[in-house]
């Protein structure tokens, strides 16, 4: 059950001009489910994208990053859930790319301006058959009112689509940005199974929306974990169509910061959300650590913490066993780490100082803390000036179940 997961209602998701989208049923894994969407792109839109480090990267990663370095336009992305792609080889490259080719044929584009992306189950072979068969009824199906059904096209083990929509003036203009994303397992980007696609109606031009694309994926979707696995085809794009009349080359262009924060807040919200509809979830953990000596150091501590089994079981059964978020810190890998100094909060409760328990801590205000659905950690490292903040979430019975059921 996701965690205070809000959907906006149909009403509420505003389309993107130069984003066109088609939804249907391939079969690629499971009949009758929506199962292969495709995104057309207006000409002039400006496509970035930041993949996963997994060094088993899914075909279709690889033909993205490929075609994305070609450096010429973008006009298409193709996604299917319930395979992968992934630990496939040469032969599920050339799927890959023989996916590409077809609905580049189908839409008059070359096939370099066409992005796959696929999501599900690894070292499968990809029924390109079936794909390639149904990409016509996609097209058929374009529209720019179908984010709600895309959000529901590329979900796999969620339990409810993610989608983000909002509008801002900026400039005396109205400025969209929309997006959804899907992931429930196997999260921990390192840019899970993860993907995202975020429009704007914003014109940005190509240099700075890569840089653009990183930096956001860092401060979001490089700032969630699940389990703390990497999955093979963790994919975050953000496609910039240009129409809305507000046009960005530099970032210092009057109206950048605002673009800029819409981006962010857009790729924040559609990054938790994947972490409040993790598989099993009934806790949503906010980790925050300060005062670290480096960001790297903070973020060795909030995902020592973050990843500790212990940790994510005590916070399922509402256990204020706390010592184990004590114990994840000591072994996160900072050797000179003076624990005298350490400060351990949940919420407002101080929990641990000068080595210990703290002395005015009760054992009922961390239980009231632990029963909540929404849980702050705060460790203050007492070494420096570097802040950084993890989301994740418990490990409930239901995680174990969906893993161990997921090919059934």
């Amino acid at each position: 059950m996701a965690v205070n997961l809000q959907i906006p209602s149909e009403s509420e998701i505003f389309p993107v001009a130069g984003v066109e989208i088609g939804v249907t049923e391939a079969g690629i894994r499971k009949a009758n489910r929506r199962d292969l969407t495709v995104f057309q792109l207006a000409p002039g839109t400006n496509v970035a994208g930041v993949f996963t480090r997994n060094r088993f990267r899914a075909a279709p990663v690889q033909v993205c990053e490929a075609h994305l370095a070609a450096g010429g336009p973008i006009r298409a992305l193709v996604i299917n859930t319930g395979n992968a792609n992934a630990g496939t080889g040469a032969e599920g490259l050339q799927k890959a790319q023989d996916t590409c080719v077809a609905l580049g044929k189908l839409m008059g584009v070359p096939a370099q301006q066409v992005l796959p992306f696929s999501t599900g189950v690894i070292l499968e072979p990809l029924p390109l058959d079936r794909l390639t068969a149904a990409l016509p009824a996609a097209l058929a199906g374009l529209g720019a009112d179908q984010w709600f059904n895309a959000a529901h096209g590329i979900m796999t083990t969620d339990t409810l689509p993610k989608i983000h929509s909002r509008r801002v003036q900026i400039g005396g203009k109205t400025v969209t940005f929309t997006g959804i994303s899907k992931g429930a397992g196997m999260i921990r980007p390192n840019m899970a199974t993860m993907l995202s696609f975020l429009a704007t109606d914003a014109g940005i031009a190509q240099p700075l929306l890569r840089k653009l694309a990183l930096e956001i994926a860092n401060r979001s979707f490089n700032r969630i974990t699940v389990d703390g696995d990497t999955s093979t085809n963790d994919s975050f794009i953000i496609a910039a169509t240009g129409q809305s009349g507000i046009d960005i080359a530099t970032e210092s262009d009057p109206h950048y910061a605002a673009v800029r924060d819409a981006l962010a807040a857009a790729a924040l919200d559609l990054a938790t959300k994947i972490v409040r509809d993790a598989e099993g979830a009934t806790k949503f953990i906010t980790i925050r650590v300060e005062d670290a000596l480096t960001t790297e150091e903070a973020l060795k501590v909030a995902y020592s913490v973050a990843h500790s089994p212990l940790v994510k079981t005590a916070f399922f059964a509402s256990d204020p066993n706390l010592g184990r978020i004590l114990a994840a810190i000591g072994y996160a890998g900072i050797d000179d780490l003076d624990v005298s100094k350490l400060r351990l909060w949940l919420d407002d409760v101080l929990v641990a100082c000068d080595g210990g328990r703290n002395p005015d801590y009760q054992e009922a205000d961390g239980q009231r803390v632990m029963k909540q659905p929404e849980i702050g950690v705060r460790i203050a490292l007492a070494r420096g000036q570097a802040n950084e903040t993890v989301y994740t979430c418990d490990f409930s019975h239901d995680y174990v179940s969906i893993n161990a059921d997921y090919r059934s």
